[in-house]
């Protein structure tokens, strides 16, 4: 299991598919991509999915996503996306009372049970006392983290 921290967009993308009676329906469906503006939030979509829809499609919303951080699993069965809320648990010094933060994270499992195991295996690391306050599979049909290697690429000749 591996993550990533960074600004990350959500994606609302609509486009003619061909469903299994031959014939054509209008589908929206929703992805996530790293990037540093909405700009080149809509380049990094249009790109990444070029190659995965024929024809044409329309973005029809971008916003930045909800999510602290995402937690990719390496599992080939981790085929869905899910929100995980977590509330932080800690204690105010002058109260001495018991103060509950949220946070979102996304997690990628093949099933419910797959992404409690992965965000508790990710947390388990940290000294945070945390509850799981909810955890709901999205409709994410994919997240498209920024490439490395286009980055290195992209260096001119004589830095490679």
């Amino acid at each position: 299991m591996r993550s990533r921290t960074a600004l990350w967009f959500e994606c609302k993308i609509q486009y003619e598919k061909t469903v299994e009676d031959g014939l054509q329906k209008k589908v929206t469906e929703a992805y996530t991509v790293d990037a540093l503006s909405f700009t080149e939030a809509e380049q990094r979509i249009t790109e990444e999915l070029s190659s995965y829809i024929s024809g044409q499609f329309d973005i029809k919303d971008i916003k930045i996503a909800p999510y602290k951080e995402i937690f990719f699993a390496d599992e080939d069965s981790a085929d869905r996306w899910y929100k995980v809320k977590l509330q932080f648990i800690t204690i105010d010094e002058k109260t001495e009372k018991e103060k509950r933060s949220n946070v979102n994270y996304l997690v990628n499992a093949g099933t419910l049970n797959g992404a409690v195991k992965n965000i508790d295996e990710a947390m388990g690391g940290t000294m945070i006392d945390y509850v799981i306050a909810a955890v709901s599979e999205t409709s994410l049909m994919d997240v498209f983290e920024y490439n490395k290697k286009t980055e290195q690429n992209d260096k001119p000749e004589f830095e490679q």
